[in-house]
């Protein structure tokens, strides 16, 4: 018997009759008497089979812990009002600030062996790495306070436009809990269900969470060596290249074209291509490289850039040029405030 269905059993006996009517499915329209009415879903016994069948767990236990599942609306809130639909110069001041890069400066300096030590086994500067945790989590400071398990439910149940990807990883966080030693009544996140310093949603955290410490199993919750190699992984498995570069300022002699407001994320233009179209830079890059132009809305109006393959992969961490090109500039004011 698992510490979770110990703790389920203790706190809601109560709910027995209940959910052994869901176990049969012959109470799937039946009132309840829950905060939710998840056992009653179609999409939550599907979810029960799936998971009976295909990773044998034990449905009564699952049950039982999903008994105490509570919608929470602040999570729809949230997902409605994301920080990524702000304009970049009211983005920016989020998370490259003072206070951040001297954080970020002391969190490197406390771990300066074992950023060294990951930035040469697997390519992947300190900066970035320190960057990204102070982005995610201002260092550790701020993990979530969410349940894991009512961010997912909450989101998977009952927000359509991603219930998809949700229940899918609530299926993950389920496989991981059990695998993992995380009791999944307790463990907390962000309101979409990312955990630890660098908050990996739980299909990231099976994939690319590494055991640095060698000591069986992967910590992302409290194991710095755990988290800061787990965050370089992630980027070497999705496509980065040492020592090559981000992105760099550009000039656009021709703002007024759509060209440049109409790409995607990866790079696909060489930059000989796109100094053809009037958008340059005056860094040395070789001209074959493929980039990206971005155009972000600045505190002194459009600024522009040529972001290249290491930056597209920082927005494979969170699916936003915003959001990539904050975690780069905050490594570079790190880096330069380290260096004084």
């Amino acid at each position: 018997m698992t510490k979770a269905t110990n703790l389920i059993r203790r706190q809601l006996p109560r709910l027995l009759h209940t959910t052994l009517l869901v176990i049969g499915l012959g109470s799937i329209g039946a009132p309840s008497a829950l905060a939710n009415d998840y056992l009653q879903r179609k999409a939550f016994i599907q979810l029960l089979n799936e998971l009976e069948k295909e990773e044998q767990f034990d449905r009564k236990s699952l049950v039982y812990l999903f008994a105490d599942v509570k919608r929470q609306n602040s999570i729809i809130k949230a997902m409605n009002r994301p920080a990524e639909g702000k304009a970049w110069k009211e983005y920016r001041p989020i998370f490259v600030t003072k206070k951040r890069i001297q954080q970020g400066v002391e969190f490197w300096n406390k771990n300066h062996a074992l950023l060294s030590d990951v930035e040469h086994k697997f390519g992947v500067p300190a900066e970035i790495i320190v960057a990204i945790i102070g982005v995610e989590t201002r260092y550790g400071r701020n993990t979530g306070s969410y349940r894991v398990i009512d961010a997912l439910s909450t989101l998977g149940f009952d927000y359509p436009k991603r219930s998809k990807f949700f229940l899918s990883e609530l299926k993950h966080f389920l496989i991981l809990a059990r695998d993992a030693g995380l009791d999944p009544a307790t463990a907390k996140g962000s309101y979409a269900g990312a955990m630890g310093m660098p908050q990996f949603i739980p299909s990231s955290y099976r994939h690319y969470a590494v055991d640095y410490t060698k000591d069986g199993r992967t910590d992302l919750l409290s194991d710095k060596e755990d988290t800061i190699a787990s965050v370089a992984n992630y980027f070497v498995k999705h496509g980065w290249k040492k020592d090559a570069p981000i992105a760099a300022p550009a000039k656009n002699t021709h703002p007024e074209s759509k060209f440049f407001r109409e790409h995607a994320l990866k790079p696909k233009l060489s930059i000989a291509k796109l100094e053809t179209k009037g958008f340059s830079s005056a860094a040395s890059f070789n001209r074959t490289q493929k980039a990206t132009p971005l155009t972000f809305q600045g505190e002194k109006g459009e600024e522009y850039w040529l972001a290249l393959n290491n930056f597209y992969v920082i927005t494979r961490y969170n699916h936003s040029a915003l959001y990539a090109m904050a975690v780069f500039q905050l490594s570079e004011e790190i880096k330069k405030a380290k260096q004084k």
